[in-house]
């Protein structure tokens, strides 16, 4: 008796590694370089703090920030799958570690990230072309007197509009993606060098401020130099905030073991030289008194470059944060779509965001979970109380990956060395206790909102984790 063949099974769909060293350089550099470097002068002019202690914090953020580059280039062997921190996290302390981080990406981090951008982004736009409101009748209509779903709709409609615009662009392909992205921080690159410039050679030097007293500017309120100089460290870790994330496409980049550790720290490299110029250009055209009196709707480099270049200056910065934010909002769509692609991958989210586009070649149903939810989050408007609700416990993973890093060298998983073991390790260990620690001691309230809005993946992982307990054993009993 004759056994008919089985049918050949066609290989699964895989995702295609299309970037490169250069292109991952000039994405860590493009997610970095959003619109922080262009707001923060501000209150850090507002600080109490002198010139020489706000350079200084520019520079201790971007060596902590450097030390996080040079830990995960440490992690960088153990993986070429994609989910970066997440698949890093999972290999060393398993699935509920690595889930709590994937969750709450999905539900704040990189989705709010994407809402915030994409609305900073029709900010902008409405600032340099005011944009109709078609439902300013309803902009009192609220859930809670909370959410106001219909204020600012126009700028709202625009933001969506400008999210579900790249998510397309990067649902059609990873190579496309990547030359959008080096073409817009080549160009944020470029404008923020000539704002060097202007600064630096069209500007005369700043006269200094008079109120200087032992090395400060008279603080505006009683606080030491050290809570002063904590207090600007913070606030300059937003605009460092994003380096991680080109771990997460490791499934698409070619020779990531090499690439990808070469990538994050040439990015890094590049933001904070680049950060610490561009502050030293706005400090040496303006004083601090003309800094801090910058109103709170005013762009701190885009009043600089309205005193050293006119009113074309101004605008010229405007057009400067629409390409930035834009490129940065493209960046973090890309990557993190690629920590749910894994998850569901691993059966530890939804399965169908799993799914690899047969002719594209992307994650494209995990791209479209992305915008779904950073679309929800566009129209409550609630995303920046979200982010700050979470931003101590994206120091908590941070500290994990450190501690991961001594777990796995000791037990022999990371065979090859690692920049600056175990000094790195340690001091990013040391900087999350005093980070988080002061968070909870000083906002205890928002603290624990935070860590309760992360606990909410707890049901959600047991339902995941019940869900893959059930298919291995469908599995096993159907192969007898």
């Amino acid at each position: 008796m004759d056994v008919p063949e089985k049918p050949p099974v066609s290989a699964p769909t895989t995702l295609v590694r299309a970037l490169g060293v250069g292109t991952g350089t000039l994405l860590v550099a493009g997610i970095v370089i959003g619109s922080g470097v262009f707001k923060k002068i501000v209150p850090l002019a507002q600080s109490g703090l002198s010139e020489g202690w706000i350079l200084a914090a520019w520079l201790v953020a971007g060596l902590i920030t450097l030390c996080g580059a040079l830990n995960l280039a440490g992690m960088a062997s153990l993986t070429e799958e994609s989910g970066g921190v997440y698949e890093y996290l999972r290999l060393s302390f398993g699935n509920l570690a690595s889930f709590l981080f994937g969750w709450t990406d999905f539900t704040i981090i990189g989705s709010a990230s994407v809402a915030a951008l994409a609305f900073i982004f029709a900010q902008s736009v409405n600032a340099l072309l005011p944009l109709p409101n078609p439902a300013q009748h309803l902009a009192q209509v609220s859930i809670g007197q909370v959410i106001y779903p219909f204020a600012d709709s126009g700028i709202k409609l625009l933001a969506m509009a400008t999210a579900a615009g790249l998510t397309w662009v990067n649902y059609r392909g990873v190579s496309g993606s990547g030359q959008l992205s080096n073409v817009f921080t080549a160009a944020k690159i470029g404008g923020i060098l000539l704002l060097i410039f202007a600064g630096l050679f069209l500007a005369s030097a700043s006269p200094g401020n008079a109120t200087l007293v032992n090395g400060t500017v008279a603080p505006a309120r009683d606080v030491s130099l050290g809570s002063a100089f904590f207090g600007a460290l913070l606030s300059v870790f937003w605009a460092y905030d994003g380096w991680v994330d080109l771990s997460f496409v490791t499934g698409e980049m070619k020779n990531p073991r090499r690439n990808l550790p070469r990538a994050v720290i040439g990015g890094v490299l590049i933001a904070v030289v680049l950060y610490l110029l561009v502050n030293y250009a706005y400090l040496r055209a303006l004083p601090l008194t003309k800094l801090a009196a910058v109103g709170p709707n005013e762009i701190g480099a885009a009043v600089v470059a309205e005193a050293v270049l006119g009113k074309w200056g101004k605008t010229g910065v405007t057009v400067l944060i629409l390409v930035s934010v834009f490129g940065t909002l493209n960046a973090v769509l890309l990557s993190h779509s690629r920590i749910y692609f894994r998850m569901a991958q691993e059966r530890f989210f939804f399965s169908s965001a799993a799914a690899v586009h047969p002719r594209h070649r992307t994650p494209h149903r995990a791209l479209v979970y992305t915008l779904a939810w950073s679309t929800v989050l566009i129209v409550s408007g609630t995303f920046e109380q979200l982010t700050d609700l979470v931003i101590f416990a994206t120091f908590l993973f941070y500290g994990l990956l450190a501690l991961a890093v001594v777990k796995m060298k000791r037990q022999g998983l990371i065979k090859g060395p690692v920049p600056g073991y175990p000094y790195v390790q340690l001091v990013l260990l040391l900087f999350t206790l005093i980070f988080t620690s002061h968070t909870l001691l000083t906002q205890p309230l928002q603290s624990l909102l935070g860590l309760g809005l992360i606990s909410t993946g707890l049901p959600f992982y047991a339902y995941f984790h019940r869900q893959a307990r059930t298919l291995v054993l469908s599995k096993r009993a159907a192969d007898g």
